[in-house]
Formats: C-alpha cells, structure tokens, sequence
C-alpha cells in the first residue's frame, strides 16, 4: 500500500470523526474495499468526551488507532408506562363485545384523535349478543388517544379511549 494511499485513508478517517461529531452519533462502521486482499475497516465511536478510531486493513497496511479512555454514558432512567384505565379521562367499556368505530363498513369513524365531543355523542359502539349497543361520551372534551382497533374485542372495564 503507497503512502499516498495511506494519507487518504487519514482523511476519511478524519471525516468520519467529524461526521460522527457534527450529527451527535455514537458510532460509525465502514469497510472500504481497494482490491481483492486490500480493505480498510474503520469503526468510529464515541465514548464519553472520546472518540476511538479503529483500523484494520490488509497484512501490508499501517494501521492507525487511538485508545479511549472514557467509560460510556449511563443510560437515562425508564420511565414507568401509565396505565390507561387509571387516566382520569379514560372512557371505560360498559360490557364484554366487540368494538365497531364506524357505524357500518365504510362509513367514517364516529370519533378520531383530536376531535371535540360533546356529552352523550355516540363514541363507538359495542356488538354484544348481536345488539349493536351505541357508547355515549360520559363528559365533553377532546378525544386524546384511542387505545382499540375496529373489530377488536373488549373485556368489561376495559379501557377505550381518553377524553380531556
């Protein structure tokens, strides 16, 4: 491998570190192929304030690499998922059924996210028994989220969507 060759290689190291730098990636990997026994391998990481560069190349290749002596970042906490059915908006099924969103196929949903409702504006209804059983709003307010599908099954108490 000719110096020359050797210097190019300095380089794209050097961008890829400032790559890495400029759009706050934690790690970079590329593997550069010049012939059949001839590839350069670079993995470029962060660490901490650090950045490693590791190459690796063939048999008659320099290698250039610089040591890191940063540990990693903790990880942020996780924070705990909020159970829908505890949300003081949530809209709970009366009855164990199957949720329809429309009131027939094709027919535009009666809610959607984001939508105002108004007390007693049918939501959704609930097949049980073969009686299609319409599921008023309990309180005026802003469809938040929807947590089931169309067609879905429903348990008793079971949370169907969050209205604020």
């Amino acid at each position: 491998m000719s110096n020359e060759t050797h210097e190019s290689d300095v380089a794209f190291i050097r961008a890829l570190a400032e790559l890495l730098n400029e759009n706050d990636l934690t790690e970079l990997s590329v593997k550069r192929e010049y012939g059949q026994d001839d590839t350069l391998n670079v993995r470029v990481s962060r660490r901490g304030e650090t950045v490693t560069t590791q190459v690796s190349s063939a048999p008659a290749a320099p290698a250039v690499a610089s040591a890191a002596a940063a540990s990693a970042p903790a990880a942020a906490p996780v924070e705990p998922v909020d159970d829908p059915a505890s949300h003081p908006g949530a809209v709970t099924s009366p009855m164990v059924g199957t949720v329809y969103m429309q009131a027939e196929p094709g027919a535009p949903s009666f809610v959607s996210v984001g939508q105002q409702v108004s007390e007693g504006d049918t939501l959704l209804i609930i097949e049980a028994m073969k009686t299609m059983n319409h599921i008023p709003a309990p309180r005026a307010g802003t469809v938040r989220r929807i947590l089931i599908e169309d067609g879905a099954a429903v348990e008793y108490g079971a949370p169907l969507m969050i209205i604020e």
